[in-house]
């Protein structure tokens, strides 16, 4: 099997970012791990009173998740793909910009899409870290 991406590693020690939910009652965390350019290069949700395989099931796509950032997926075409999906925890969230979600990856995916993330990315990227991305994935294409 040929890799048409390299796996693109975070620094041993990183900059992170934990934002605090809750949605329809149920508290999770959400913590973003970031590479030194400031995109997002891991996730990890932890909810706080989730059953072993929901927890499973949630760690199982953070995992896949990361992956794929890691080798180069833009953050946005992943959200895409997990925004509307439909279990419970469903219903009114503690957050203002997202007063709704249909599941904890609906409510994930419209978080990375935030505004939060978008400036948190903007303020550690310079304009190099910026060429290198935008080179990387035009040859990727």
């Amino acid at each position: 099997m040929t890799s048409l991406n390299t796996r693109r590693t975070l620094s041993s020690t990183r900059e992170s970012m934990t934002h605090k939910f809750s949605i329809n009652g149920h508290e999770g965390y959400l913590t973003l791990g970031l590479f030194d350019d400031g995109s997002v290069g891991e996730i990890f949700i932890k909810m706080a009173k989730e059953g072993s395989t929901l927890s499973g099931l949630i760690q199982g796509f953070c995992r896949a998740f990361s992956l794929c950032l890691q080798f180069g997926l833009p953050a946005a075409d992943a959200c895409k793909r997990f925004e509307g999906m439909r279990f419970d925890p469903m219903g009114p969230t503690s957050n203002p910009d997202i007063p709704n979600c249909s599941s904890i990856l609906d409510y994930v995916s419209k978080y990375l899409q935030s505004s939060a993330v978008t400036s948190l990315q903007e303020d550690s990227q310079t304009p190099q870290a910026q060429n290198s991305a935008a080179t990387a994935f035009s040859e990727a294409v």
